[in-house]
């Protein structure tokens, strides 16, 4: 018996949504992409157009009635990403969000809820999680390698990645700069390597001293008068289990590479870099760097493709998710908690 294709919608038919969301959905055989909707018609025609995808909306609601949908990707500036999740799971549907999954704490707690209420798989992509790398660390830190991780340092920089395009700048959509954008990437493995211990306690500070001024970078001119977020944040966080963070992140900084993604683990019997994966291991009282000769090269797919793949497989009922909404709503907790702390100059409680 043939199994029924999986009807696809796309909220948001922006950059993300062309090249991490549309195209594996179309690759995939077990996903048909039927409907897309936008702010504007004209966008979201456009869209459907290059796609091929029978119908296009500037409603979200007309979209979810007038179609059979079992699957929704939210790639929608942040600003809107809880309108969009809530109608799509009250409607029935799994939903894959981008990150971060909201503006607030609160709106985060919501969807999550939600989520639990509608039985139906809600994801947000922390794509970073979907590495080959990843995965091999993620099992040397489950079979002990490491020891007790009990300090990592996170590091989300660009030396001139103000982004040229899109909103990314417009804290009133995004709610703020490259910690909220970049930064919850980093943010989010670190997290998931040690096992999402639970925050209690942030110190963060914010700088904006690049974006301001005109200039060009790696991703094209950016306005300084419509540049309204940090282009560097910076913090540390506290854990319950006694792991501490280090947590920095940038669209402009004065640092020598053009881009640094990297997780350092720090544990009592190993430590780990991500990017590239290179493991710390203690033995006979000296630190051998060992990087691991086993990583499937086989398998050329991207980190983003994997993670379609994963939550096809999720909505299908043949895999759990790697990622739950409770890990969202931490993730957006500790950024809400960080930005709060720069605010007010003082450490902020999560408890």
């Amino acid at each position: 018996m043939t199994q029924k294709s999986l009807k696809v919608a796309i909220i948001g038919p922006g950059g993300i949504a062309r090249s991490a969301h549309a195209p594996f959905y179309i690759k995939d055989t077990r996903t048909e992409l039927v409907a897309v909707t936008s702010r504007t018609m004209e966008k979201a025609e456009a869209f459907a157009k290059d796609f091929s995808i029978p119908s296009a909306y500037d409603d979200v609601d007309k979209m979810l009635e007038n179609e059979e949908i079992d699957i929704v990707s939210v790639c929608t500036p942040n600003k809107f990403h809880k309108e969009g999740v809530l109608k799509a799971l009250k409607a029935g549907c799994h939903v894959l969000c981008e990150k971060p999954p909201a503006m607030t704490f609160e709106e985060a707690e919501e969807m999550e809820f939600a989520a639990e209420a509608s039985g139906t798989v809600l994801m947000y992509a922390f794509h970073h999680r979907y590495n080959l790398e990843t995965q091999v660390l993620k099992r040397a830190i489950e079979s002990g390698d490491l020891g007790n991780i009990y300090h990592t340092n996170v590091q989300a920089l660009r030396r001139r990645g103000i982004p040229g395009w899109g909103v990314f700048t417009n804290k009133e959509l995004q709610g703020g700069g490259p910690l909220i954008d970049v930064g919850v990437h980093m943010l989010d493995l670190a997290l998931y390597l040690t096992g999402y211990p639970e925050p209690i306690e942030v110190m963060g500070a914010t700088h904006k001293r690049i974006g301001n001024k005109p200039g060009v970078g790696l991703l094209g001119q950016w306005d300084p008068e419509k540049y309204e977020v940090e282009d560097l944040a910076t913090g540390m966080v506290r854990f319950q289990n006694g792991m501490s963070m280090v947590i920095e992140s940038s669209f402009a900084a004065n640092q020598k590479e053009d881009e640094t993604l990297n997780v350092k683990l720090f544990g009592d019997q190993g430590g780990a870099d991500t990017a590239p994966l290179q493991l710390y291991e203690e033995k006979y009282g000296s630190l051998l760097n060992t990087t691991p000769a086993y990583l499937e090269k086989t398998d050329t797919r991207s980190s983003y493709e994997r993670q379609i793949t994963h939550f096809i497989e999720c909505c299908l009922g043949e895999a759990k998710p790697l990622a739950t909404p409770a890990q969202g709503t931490t993730v957006q907790r500790i950024v809400e908690g960080l930005y709060e702390s720069a605010a007010k100059s003082q450490a902020v409680s999560l408890l």
